[in-house]
């Protein structure tokens, strides 16, 4: 067997560490560990916080330092009662007879040498731990023996925090089985891989920024979410979408007084550093954020998570974004509250006597793909869950990699909306940070108001008016796009409107005041961008006076520019002649407001009407 020491790599440079770090030996604590495990033949214990490297250390490590070995990753949190070992009936070679057999995970018969690590084994059930404990104590499972299957090193690798796993292990004599490690992100090489993966930026400075925290916010701050701070700074994105949603809410930067109530908030201090440790810029906001981040996860092979109220339009948009990037091709798409284990993977026996997994049939071919998990809050059951975890986690299904998996889409609803509390399941941060990005996503950040209006045309025209203009904020959280929809439908079969919104109960239906809609369908007299084009000589005289009234305009200048604001894209290019001709004679500064913070769509629209008029 190759040994690490006769795989010294050579260093190779990048914008961080030009030359070979002082004191660099070309491995880590973690690593020089699993080296002497593995010579000693005993089995290694890992204790480490969420997010340091453990599991990608093994990865990189045993792939270059054991060449002729595979490393068999078994994720116990994800894993259910029948993965690791089944009975099952076979046909006897000699008798001919169906005979009850135990099968093995075909996993453990790679046929090459290999090292076993059992990841988050203390977040597995009651059977799982019983078999993990006998493989982690005689290299044994059920009636086979893992040497002569070819194991070299079965390794443990966990986290002790009670938010992740109630378990701890006290049998001594399981305990007396084991050596154990515990460590911190100093004793693996988390700082020279980001360097190299991000070769053109200097990282010295985002590893002072980190290293001047206190050890509570180095622990929340760990190089796993660095990791996607950085992805997400290259990509010109705000850099608290690297930042995870732990049930809900974005993950804060407090530190901890010494009474153990929370301290001050240094969430936007922290990233203000580190965006100018790169020389990037941290901006609040982007334009169109989920088709930029949807689009960016196909490029880099991201997982994004994104959380927004029902009803928006969410999932609709994240599929339609997802097939134009794949070129037409449909995304893998599941529902959580309807997706079984079965609709993944199902075990099969096999000649040689192991137990293999069938994938469905969309995580097969090389061809590219992507998922879409929706309503990824809400699973049918724990084993569903635990499946899909294993798929998002490691981008594999049963330990074999998905061929051509681009991006993972989750999306979810958060657990409060209007004051009510939704049904979703709660999350743990080393869940919560295996998305690149995550975003919590508004109505406003979805365009389905130009959907409604190529579908339905301008009854969907009249509806959006009365939804931006006639009712509040609270009214509008209310009045889903998905809502008004069914609005439009109803008012096209002349059924009354209420029965179109949330039903409460007890004959209670949204608090929102429908007579305004009515009003408007029925023709009542309105001002939208329609009104204006018919009478817009009569809407320049009072723009003209208004200016000469005051350099600021009037009230006149005030309701043509929410008129022309709130309006969609596909109306002010309807109405281009108009909108041009109103527009230049509203005040400088109402005019500026329409290239701030808009879509690049928008901006190219608005470019196009000032500087060349109307074409």
């Amino acid at each position: 067997m190759t040994t690490a020491t006769d795989h010294r790599r050579q260093w190779r440079g990048n914008a961080t560490y030009p030359e070979r770090p002082e004191g660099w030996t070309g491995v880590s604590r973690l690593e020089s560990f699993i080296d002497a495990m593995i010579d000693m033949g005993q089995t290694g214990q890992v204790f480490g916080e969420h997010g340091i490297g453990k599991t990608a250390t093994f990865f990189s490590h045993v792939a270059k330092a054991y060449p002729d070995a595979e490393l068999v990753f078994v994720p116990a949190a994800n894993l259910t009662p029948d993965d690791l070992l089944a009975n099952a009936p076979v046909r006897d070679t000699e008798s001919g007879q169906l005979v009850l057999r135990q099968l093995v995970m075909s996993r453990l018969k790679p046929g090459k040498p290999f090292v076993l690590l059992i990841d988050d084994s203390l977040q597995a059930g009651e059977t799982i731990q019983s078999q993990l404990m006998q493989i982690a104590c005689n290299w044994t499972l059920g009636e086979y023996d893992l040497r002569a299957l070819g194991c070299i090193g079965v390794f443990l690798a966990d986290n002790e925090s009670l938010a992740e796993t109630a378990a701890r292990r006290s049998d001594l004599a399981i305990l007396d089985r084991m050596v154990t490690l515990r460590i911190t992100a100093n004793d693996t090489s988390w700082r020279y891989k980001l360097a190299a993966k991000y070769r053109t930026w200097d990282l010295r400075g985002v590893f002072a920024v980190w290293a001047s925290l206190s050890p509570a916010l180095r622990e929340l701050l760990a190089p796993r979410t660095v990791d996607h701070i950085l992805a997400n700074a290259q990509e010109g994105f705000p850099l608290r979408w690297g930042l995870p949603l732990v049930n809900g809410e974005r993950l804060r930067l407090v530190e901890p007084r010494g009474d153990g109530r929370p301290g001050q908030n240094r969430t936007a201090e922290v990233l203000d550093r580190i965006a100018a440790a790169l020389r990037v810029p941290n901006p609040a906001t982007i334009p169109d954020p989920v088709r930029q981040v949807v689009r960016a996860a196909l490029r880099n092979r991201w997982t994004v998570l994104l959380q927004g109220p029902p009803g928006c339009g969410k999932t609709e948009l994240v599929r339609q974004t997802v097939r134009e990037g794949l070129g037409g091709r449909e995304p893998l798409y599941f529902s959580l509250p309807v997706t079984n284990v079965e609709d993944l993977c199902a075990p099969i026996p096999t000649p040689d006597g192991s137990l293999d997994n069938l994938l469905a049939a969309g995580f097969t071919g090389a061809e590219p793909k992507a998922i879409v998990w929706d309503e990824y809050n809400r699973p049918k059951d724990k084993a569903a869950f635990a499946k899909l975890m294993e798929i998002t986690q490691e981008w594999s299904l049963a330990g074999r990699r998905i061929e051509g998996l681009r991006a993972q889409i989750a999306v979810q609803n958060p657990p409060y909306h209007l004051g009510r509390k939704l049904l979703v399941s709660r999350n743990n941060i080393a869940q919560a940070t295996r998305f690149t990005a995550s975003l919590t996503v508004e109505p406003d950040d979805i365009p389905a108001n130009e959907w409604l209006i190529a579908t339905y045309g301008p009854v969907a025209e009249t509806v959006l008016d009365w939804w931006k203009h006639d009712i509040d904020d609270e009214g509008r959280a209310w009045i889903t796009k998905r809502t008004i929809e069914r609005l439009v439908k109803l008012h096209q079969r002349d059924l009354p409107l209420e029965m179109g919104t949330v039903y409460l109960g007890d004959g209670e239906y949204a608090p929102v005041p429908l007579t305004s809609l009515i009003e408007r369908l029925d023709n009542r007299p309105v001002t939208g961008l329609r009104e204006l084009a018919e009478r817009v000589e009569l809407w320049e005289g009072r723009l003209r006076r208004a200016a000469e009234q005051s350099g600021e305009g009037g009230n006149d200048s005030d309701v043509v520019h929410q008129i022309i604001a709130n309006a969609e894209l596909s109306q002010l290019k309807k109405h281009r002649r108009v909108v041009a001709r109103l527009v230049a004679l509203l005040p400088p500064k109402l005019r500026s407001t329409y290239l701030v913070g808009a879509s690049e769509k928008h901006q190219r629209f608005w470019i196009e009407i000032f500087t060349a008029g109307v074409r």
